[in-house]
């Protein structure tokens, strides 16, 4: 693909060109671009991804700090185990193939502020025992879960990933339909029923409480069916983590595209797609170059690309709605993240893999922009021990973050310019406000002194920190108000989206020869960005009237599964009041800003 290539080629439907289409543009290598270039290059187009950054993954990524790999995304993959269309997709994209996938046999811990725990087991009659001995006046309603987690681990099985309703055949639908028959009832109720409202049925507060946090943070607007489905596929084994981590896994997926012949050109920043006559035919580049080709498709941030990058045309009245006032109503995206990273100098074997903590409201006042009282931590090494020198441990601390609070502290952007050998790359604005520095300390330190509490000597083995905001998020991957899914599900954003793309397909109205993919084309996280990228590809099959083909990648072995048990550790006794407040840790602190 060059500069000069000349942009032809039917728009949606429409066949009144010379010539089919055959060239492709890519905005963005985060897994929903890197998915649409692997299958785009199985279909015959020839394709090129344009990547602001210097590495893929967009939000699924890595960073190295001192030794260590800070590894910020894949806490559990959904689709890591055969056994569901999920598993396919990954398999045909290269994602898993020659790695080993871990799987805890405790999805999380749910902690208390009284240091009680609720152990969420993947096997739900280990799952059911333990919590009807926490609480045994509960046994109904934990009978009744666990009843539908047994029947969600079946309805896996016949969930379809591999191809849109909206490009089924009736004859497709009624198998679809009928072979969740067995499952319908279950199925109805708990996609009817609101998480906070069923776990307001236990008379154990703890119970009340550690429902809701299943899932690491509060989702207020979940239903109950999702906390089911990620269940389900951890007791299937189909929900691990991947060797090598989430950055590993993009680049796994690259690997498979650079091998299906496809090009990445990274530091390369798209500003505005070019359109003549109502499609789209290239893009131009924070350079002032253009690039062309028959197809665009957007893989990045949805209202990057429907607001700056097309200027705010070729929206219909319900998009214009969803990404001009919907976008901006409360719980309408998902949140970004506060993250604390903490790489330690010697091992914690008491620390448990995954751990949401219940906090008081004098530490969740200091954590600036939280969303509710809670915080996950995970011993990260537990997960990806390959990624962290021998014998020392990686701390990962998050909680959900409004990105408002930390706006308001910022006393205006800075311009810096990323720069490779000289050569002038591209311009991101660098935060420098005095208070949100004082923020970040202050969040970081009101984590450590919590985590010190629990584990006494964590505060003295600190080598490394880093530490994000939503602002960061924005920074690095100018994904909105530092979200890393976009539109939330089960509310009036994502059902809206989900109804757009039935009537316009992943494109928008009016608009040729463009295509969106991507986590802002569907809704959920890392398995429907990279289904998108097929579902994109058999719209533009269908449209260019070819048949879709896609294949599995055997250049290297299935993966391979390992159960790894979590044994029981209670808190250790909290240590007599915090640390002095001055108190810092010595050694090499890496920041993110």
């Amino acid at each position: 693909m060059t500069e000069t290539q000349s942009a032809t080629g039917p728009g949606g439907t429409s066949s009144d060109t010379p010539r089919p289409r055959e060239t492709m543009i890519i905005i963005g290598a985060g897994l929903g671009g890197l998915s649409t270039g692997c299958y785009a290059q199985m279909n015959g187009y020839r394709t090129r991804i344009l990547e602001m950054h210097e590495i893929p993954g967009g939000c699924c990524t890595a960073w190295d700090r001192g030794g260590f790999t800070l590894d910020c995304c894949v806490s559990w993959l959904l689709g890591s185990g055969p056994g569901n269309e999920m598993h396919q997709i990954w398999l045909e994209l290269g994602a898993l193939q020659g790695k080993e996938v871990r799987h805890f046999d405790v999805f999380n811990i749910v902690r208390g502020q009284d240091g009680r725990a609720v152990r969420f087991y993947s096997d739900p009659d280990r799952l059911e025992a333990h919590l009807i001995e926490l609480s045994p006046a509960d046994a109904r309603t934990v009978r009744k879960f666990c009843a539908q987690l047994r029947t969600f681990r079946k309805a896996l099985a016949v969930y379809p990933f591999l191809k849109p309703v909206g490009l089924m055949s009736r004859t497709e639908r009624w198998r679809m339909l009928a072979s969740f028959v067995p499952y319908f009832n279950a199925v109805r109720t708990t996609i009817s029923v609101l998480m906070t409202d069923f776990s307001a049925r236990f008379k154990d507060p703890l119970l009340r409480d550690a429902f809701n946090h299943i899932l690491y943070e509060k989702h207020p607007a979940f239903p109950v069916l999702p906390f089911h489905f990620q269940l389900a596929s951890h007791a299937n084994l189909s929900a691990g983590v991947p060797e090598g981590g989430s950055l590993g896994l993009a680049e796994s997926i690259e690997r498979r595209y650079r091998r299906l012949g496809g090009e990445v050109s990274y530091n390369t920043k798209v500003e505005s797609v070019i359109v003549q006559d109502d499609r789209a035919v290239g893009v131009e580049l924070s350079d002032g170059s253009e690039l062309r080709a028959d197809i665009v498709v957007s893989a990045c941030d949805g209202y990057t690309t429907t607001m700056k990058l097309l200027g705010g045309r070729y929206l219909d009245d319900t998009y214009r709605r969803l990404y001009t006032r919907t976008i901006q109503e409360p719980g309408m995206v998902f949140p970004g993240y506060f993250t604390l990273f903490l790489g330690l100098s010697r091992p914690f074997p008491e620390g448990d893999p995954c751990t949401t903590y219940l906090l008081d409201e004098a530490t969740a006042a200091e954590l600036t922009g939280i969303r509710h009282p809670s915080i996950n931590v995970q011993f990260r090494s537990r997960h990806y021990p390959e990624l962290s020198p021998s014998g020392t441990t990686v701390v990962y601390a998050t909680y959900f973050c409004d990105i408002a609070p930390w706006r308001a502290l910022d006393e205006g952007p800075e311009q810096v310019t990323r720069t490779r050998g000289g050569e002038r790359l591209h311009t991101l604005p660098v935060r420098h406000g005095r208070g949100y520095y004082a923020a970040k300390r202050r969040a970081r330190e009101a984590l450590v002194d919590f985590l010190e509490q629990r584990f006494p000597g964590l505060r003295e083995a600190i080598v490394v920190r880093d530490v994000s905001t939503p602002l960061t998020q924005v920074r690095y991957t100018g994904n909105y108000d530092g979200t890393v899914l976009g539109w939330q599900p089960f509310v009036e954003s994502g059902e809206t989206l989900e109804e757009l793309i039935k009537k316009h397909g992943p494109g928008l109205p009016g608009l040729r020869n463009f295509y969106q993919s991507g986590v802002w084309a569907t809704t959920g996280g890392l398995i429907r960005a990279a289904a998108a990228g097929r579902h994109v590809m058999q719209f533009v099959c269908r449209d260019d009237g070819k048949p879709f083909t896609a294949s599995v990648d055997r250049t290297a072995p299935p993966p391979t599964h390992r159960v790894i048990p979590v044994p029981p550790h209670p808190d250790p006794p909290p240590t007599e009041g915090r640390r002095a407040a001055g108190e810092r840790t010595t050694g090499k602190a890496g920041t993110n800003t």
